[in-house]
């Protein structure tokens, strides 16, 4: 059907405005990106803004040779990696149970897991618990106390919930058992949920800050989210970083500004890459499986 002239106008102005909320967005990255790969003299000057301005990567070399950034990195991944496929196995075991008409007390076990969701302990009775259980300064702090979102164990319960009753029947009739109902044919058919959740919960865990601060007494198990902030904060090692590129065997030109740009890009474009290959399953995961047909 034809457009009228009212709604091409409405139209236009959705585009319009969609399009400058996009930006606002994507200026904040670009701007980051264009301060870590400039030229001092540029930055210092004010002169960059969405580009790079002089190609120089000094910063990026001051971070590598100057902080524990690799270290910070890759006990990043294994919080991230390990946090996710515990969280996920957990999550497929219980939300599983509590979609099956079948399995009796369904509807309380579902009540205590949004009860979950108004109220909880506490972070200080939380930290009692944790330090109690000889869980401290260990990254098992950090995954067992969050090893579940509620809100994602009902999305995924309402998304198994959805798949017909005769794919059911049909198992049943072939001899499937229950196990390999779910390993076979539920989970096959969940992918779009289940990407979607791993990308939740992988965020949760790479921008995971006040539970390492809580719970992590080493500054060797911090992750990168704690050291880029701490970096940030941080003026006097801001300051040791800029002399130690000035003095160095190798000679390199940095500002604080391009630190601080290069520390955030670092944080920000793991997920950022991750994303494009999960992003065809996102929309139709949360929809699927937050509302039941």
């Amino acid at each position: 059907m034809k457009a009228t002239n009212g709604e091409k106008i409405f139209y236009a102005a959705n585009y319009a405005v969609l399009t400058l909320l996009g930006l606002t967005c994507l200026f904040p990255l670009l701007n980051t990106i264009a301060l870590s790969l400039s030229d001092i003299h540029e930055i210092q000057s004010g002169r960059v803004t969405f580009y790079p301005i002089g190609w120089n990567i000094d910063a990026f070399r001051s971070l590598i040779e100057g902080t524990r950034i690799i270290e910070a990195f890759r006990n990043s991944v294994i919080i991230t990696v390990v946090g996710v496929t515990l969280s996920m196995a957990a999550t497929i075991i219980t939300s599983y149970p509590v979609s099956r008409r079948i399995f009796i007390g369904r509807k309380f076990f579902t009540l205590l897991i949004v009860f979950t969701m108004l109220f909880s302990g506490g972070l200080i009775p939380t930290y009692l618990v944790v330090k109690s259980l000889g869980l401290v300064n260990s990254y098992y702090a950090l995954w067992i106390p969050g090893l579940i979102s509620a809100y994602n164990l009902l999305v995924m319960r309402t998304f198994f919930e959805n798949i017909p009753d005769d794919i059911d029947d049909a198992a049943r009739m072939d001899g499937c058992s229950e196990l390999g109902y779910l390993i076979r044919i539920v989970l096959p058919l969940s992918l779009p949920v289940i990407a979607t959740l791993t990308l939740f919960y992988g965020v949760g865990n790479w921008n995971m800050f006040l539970n390492i601060l809580i719970y992590i007494n080493e500054t060797n198990k911090y992750n990168l989210t704690v050291l880029v902030q701490n970096m940030i904060r941080s003026q006097s090692l801001l300051q040791e970083l800029v002399n130690s590129g000035a003095t160095g065997d190798t000679q390199v030109e940095v500002v604080p500004e391009s630190i601080k740009a290069a520390g955030v890009l670092v944080v920000v474009l793991p997920m950022l890459a991750v994303y494009p290959f999960i992003q065809k399953f996102f929309v139709k995961g949360v929809m699927l499986g937050s509302v039941k047909g």
